[in-house]
């Protein structure tokens, strides 16, 4: 695990971290629209290229030369992921809150400042924001929400609080969760499990202004299933209450059919007999999937499977008291 950069704004207020994905027609606007925001301290802003196929990293690049605010730009070797990108912004960040937001211009950036002052004024270590109307296609509606509920039973989370990417969150919370090295980060399970001062405050959402969005049914999925398996036990216990449910339905069948079969002629059966061994074959397989997949996340954790790793980190001058194109070899984040 390396170390955190060193800070790189001492006594900044606010430190907005940005994960760049195929986002060189947004990121620019949105960095003008941060940088025009009247935080008192100031601010700075993180940009990390998750190994972005387009020109990200050059756009993103060419802003360290017209920036108005500190500006870093942490480069990925390759891309790992929005929550692997976003735990490498918060060990580049030196801000007193830190706030997380998307590069796709849905997000507005004047709501920033309502955050900020939200989380100050109720002295919170997380807020986050849930909207009146959701600008996204159905089908990531519908998926968001069914996360949600997972998240509601499976995490110690609030009831009713939408676990949302653009949030803030102290110095204090960025910290515990930065000490987390697992391949498999999940932002929203490791805040969760650090602090219970939790807020949330509603904000607009704008439909996409440019582009779609990146994440696809599969990068869904992947999230979800880092929030299932990585920080709960519950699939497992809920696994063994299904083993312990079909033995004892199994019982009682074997029951019933030992009394009709003293009663009675035995019947046929073969059809009942082939959808019970179906049945049970099935929900075996998946519980052997389930363990399966725990088993090889700890052995990808064990093997330290890199979470993230930092080609270059790229700094203003406002950042680094160097020329707007210095750039510091990053070390390998965890």
């Amino acid at each position: 695990m390396s170390e955190p950069a060193p800070s790189l704004s001492p006594g900044c207020t606010l430190s907005i971290v940005v994960p760049v994905y195929n986002g060189a027609a947004s990121v620019g606007e949105l960095v003008d629209a941060l940088s025009q925001l009247p935080v008192p301290g100031g601010l700075e802003i993180v940009l990390v290229n998750d190994g972005s196929p387009d020109d990200s990293l050059d756009v993103c690049r060419a802003l360290l030369a017209t920036a108005r605010v500190p500006l870093v730009v942490v480069d990925h070797a390759r891309n790992f992921g929005e929550h692997n990108a976003v735990m490498t912004g918060l060990r580049h960040a030196s801000g007193r809150y830190i706030i997380t937001m998307d590069d796709d211009l849905q997000n507005p950036p004047e709501e920033v400042l309502r955050i900020l002052e939200h989380a100050e004024a109720n002295a919170l270590d997380v807020v986050y924001t849930f909207y009146e109307t959701k600008e996204h296609a159905l089908w990531r509606n519908l998926g968001s929400r069914f996360t949600n509920w997972c998240a509601d039973r499976l995490l110690d989370k609030p009831k009713g609080l939408y676990l949302s990417s653009f949030r803030c969150m102290s110095a204090f919370a960025a910290r515990a969760i930065g000490r987390y090295d697992g391949p498999f980060p999940y932002v929203d399970g490791l805040l969760l499990q650090v602090t219970k001062r939790i807020g949330r405050i509603q904000v607009r959402h704008l439909p996409r202004a440019v582009g779609r969005s990146n994440y696809t049914l599969r990068r869904l999925v992947r999230l979800w299933m880092n929030m299932f398996l990585n920080f709960s036990v519950m699939p497992l216990r809920a696994a063994t209450l299904v083993g312990l449910s079909l033995s004892a339905l199994g019982g009682l069948t074997g029951l019933v059919v030992l009394v009709e079969a003293i009663i009675n002629q035995p019947p046929a059966g073969w059809a009942s007999l082939m959808v019970a061994t179906l049945l049970i074959s099935g929900v075996q397989l998946v519980m052997l999937g389930m363990i399966g997949e725990y088993l090889g996340r700890l052995f990808l954790t064990v093997n330290r499977k890199p979470q993230g790793i930092v080609r270059t980190v790229y700094r203003s001058a406002d950042a680094s008291g160097a020329d707007a194109s210095g750039a510091d070899a990053g070390g390998d984040a965890p």
